[in-house]
């Protein structure tokens, strides 16, 4: 198979798999979600992906129908069946199917899997990104379905040629549109703490593990939008791009002061990558 789509039990290339229209997803963007990669069909970090997704929809209160070992099992047989041995490995709860109404629906929700060919990005390439007031609500730390402020953020960035909006609260830094940012100062790691702000990133935690084990200090308090234009390098990081550097933010150049530091950063985390997906 090229793709894959999966929805309750029902197998087939993306464009073959229909939902129903009495999903709470049509009407609320009831559910949670995680996603990541896969290599060599492997899935990496799929544990704690998992982690992160039960822990989602258990602040929401929804009913996952499987256990974590019955998704990883799942997620796992799934990469299997598509050709590519590089993807993009996405799934998601829905809290359930009914006649549209506020009240949520009880019981099981309706999981979907959806499995595309696609590699993770060039971590050793270059970013140009904007600066935009973050208008999200405040539950940033359980990954839903209600993305849309991050879709307009996503819109203004392409807009002004640029890879990635950095989210900011009054003077705040907090994450991006679809990853998270951090600075390296003085040889320090800063980074937004993981309160309801910000998404918990599993590629922030990786990040934080490598500068432990290459000695980097870790600092976990919010960082000001000042901070960020003054930073020795401004990084992003995601399941997709697990360290990449900003060369430009709001048109201005930023970074390049700390490049053995990065780099040590970079091929530490790009051998993890390899290693937990041979």
């Amino acid at each position: 198979m090229e793709t894959l789509g999966y929805y309750n039990g029902t197998i087939g290339e993306l464009h073959e798999i229909s939902v129903p229209m009495l999903d709470r997803v049509c009407y609320f963007g009831d559910g949670v979600y995680d996603a990541t990669y896969a290599h060599n069909h492997v899935i990496y970090c799929l544990e704690e992906h998992v982690d992160r997704f039960f822990h989602s929809a258990a602040l929401l209160r929804m009913e996952i129908p499987c256990t974590k070992e019955e998704l990883k099992t799942l997620l796992s047989d799934l990469v299997r069946k598509v050709d590519s041995g590089d993807q993009f490995v996405y799934w998601q709860l829905t809290r359930g199917t009914g006649i549209r109404n506020h009240l949520p629906t009880e019981g099981p929700g309706n999981l979907w899997v959806m499995l595309r060919p696609a590699e993770v990005q060039d971590t050793y390439g270059k970013l140009n990104l904007i600066t935009l007031e973050d208008t999200r609500f405040l539950h940033c730390n359980i990954k839903t379905l209600n993305l849309l402020p991050n879709v307009m953020a996503v819109q203004k960035a392409h807009e002004a040629g640029c890879d990635e909006a950095i989210l900011h609260r009054g003077d705040m830094v907090t994450e991006c549109a679809h990853s998270n940012v951090h600075i390296l100062k003085d040889s320090v790691l800063k980074t937004h703490p993981t309160d309801h702000l910000i998404l918990p990133g599993i590629a922030r935690q990786n990040l934080i593990r490598a500068c432990k084990t290459l000695g980097v200090a870790v600092d976990e308090t919010p960082f000001t939008v000042a901070e960020l234009f003054d930073a020795d390098e401004v990084i992003v990081s995601s399941s997709g791009s697990f360290c990449v550097a900003a060369a430009t933010i709001d048109g201005k150049p930023v970074g390049g002061k700390a490049p053995e530091t990065l780099k040590k950063l970079q091929d530490f985390l790009v051998a993890d990558f390899e290693e937990k997906t041979k």
